[in-house]
């Protein structure tokens, strides 16, 4: 059933605002409703993207909060690195797991995101194993990829439309 949907999975982009934040949303190509996420805001005058994403688990262990502000050890692309998470919400029979990757100026990471995409032709997460952390623990499926084909454009578009709403409130 899972293979037969991930053949089929598009890469969808959502572009929209909220409040003074305009975003770039993909999802996820495993788990469908785990998001990657590019924010800009109109406080860094839409210079700065803020990118974080999402990870649904089933996994349901008692100290799942002890998570937030903590840095769990990921892959991307198998290059070791950490992410924050910045938050635990229950969501349908689990909960939704928030990270950051941090905030960064919008040209030169879309650059950097779009050369590291391009290289490896895939933008893959993993959570893994850390000093008193086990992924298995926390998650049931510790992968998720999504395509980043219409990176570029879609974080553009965002940018335009964060520039539009700093136009509106000032």
């Amino acid at each position: 059933m899972i293979i037969a949907y991930q053949a089929q999975a598009e890469e969808e982009w959502t572009i929209d605002q909220f409040n003074s934040l305009a975003y770039a949303r993909v999802s996820g190509e495993v788990t469908h409703g785990d998001s990657l996420n590019f924010f800009i805001s109109t406080e860094s005058n839409c210079t700065k993207v803020y990118n974080n994403f999402t990870f649904y688990t089933y996994e349901k262990p008692g100290d799942i909060k002890q998570l937030i502000d903590k840095n769990i050890p990921i892959k991307i692309n198998g290059v070791d690195v950490t992410a924050n998470v910045i938050g635990v919400s229950p969501f349908l029979m689990g909960y939704r797991v928030s990270f950051s990757l941090g905030t960064f100026p919008i040209k030169e990471y879309m650059y950097f995101l779009k050369e590291f995409y391009d290289e490896f032709q895939k933008y893959e997460i993993e959570i893994v194993d850390g000093i008193d952390f086990k992924a298995a623990k926390y998650f049931d499926i510790t992968t998720n990829n999504w395509k980043l084909d219409k990176l570029v454009p879609s974080v553009l578009e965002a940018n335009k439309l964060c520039k539009t709403i700093d136009h509106l409130d000032s």
